[in-house]
């Protein structure tokens, strides 16, 4: 008799389980946010990345210095948004069109401490990159544009060298309006020396 009751506790336990799995999932699905409606209510260090909204095409992001946020668009459709830390008083990060000109997964800085600058696209030639780095909530770094870490590695994926990155003083009132500033920018800005700024 109590083997019996114990199959039949296991089977309805086995049950319970997978029929209370699509409530978790669903419910966890409905807590994701929107990359749509997430670049506002992002906290320090926090970013939304989906790139099933657009597999395939180029890529191009647009930095806010204002927002202290980055938009990545894959064929015109926002696939991710997160928080960055630019340029200090007195390290600015520079603002203009930039190709991606070199990509390195384990760089470090020439000109600062050899300081780790994980997944590196090199803006220009004189020290300024996008990389993973801390994110205090507010611009700490010596002109690079630092992306949390997880962020900079899907965003180092995704990225071609000659994918286009726009940094604007600007703060863009919507995804579309951040997509049309990268889009209206024509004339990539100069390059020439060496990266090395955390």
């Amino acid at each position: 008799m109590s083997r019996a009751f114990d199959k039949f506790a296991r089977g309805i336990g086995i049950a319970f389980l997978l029929a209370a799995a699509p409530a978790q999932s669903i419910a966890a699905a409905k807590e994701a946010p929107s990359v749509e409606t997430s670049a506002n209510s992002l906290k320090p260090g926090q970013f939304v990345w989906q790139p099933e909204r657009a597999k395939e095409g180029p890529v191009e992001i647009m930095i806010s210095l204002g927002q202290q946020r980055a938009y990545v668009f894959r064929s015109g459709t926002l696939i991710g948004v997160s928080t960055i830390s630019s340029g200090k008083p007195g390290h600015d990060s520079p603002v203009g069109l930039f190709p991606i000109l070199q990509k390195k997964k384990d760089h470090r800085s020439n000109k600062y401490n050899n300081a780790p600058m994980p997944y590196m696209q090199r803006l220009n030639w004189y020290g300024v990159a996008l990389h993973g780095g801390a994110i205090p909530g507010y611009p700490a770094s010596h002109g690079c544009i630092r992306l949390p870490m997880k962020f900079a590695q899907h965003l180092f994926q995704a990225t071609q060298i000659g994918s286009r990155v726009f940094i604007a003083d600007e703060v863009p009132s919507s995804p579309k309006a951040a997509l049309a500033m990268v889009r209206g920018a024509r004339a990539p800005a100069t390059a020439s020396a060496d990266a090395g700024t955390p």
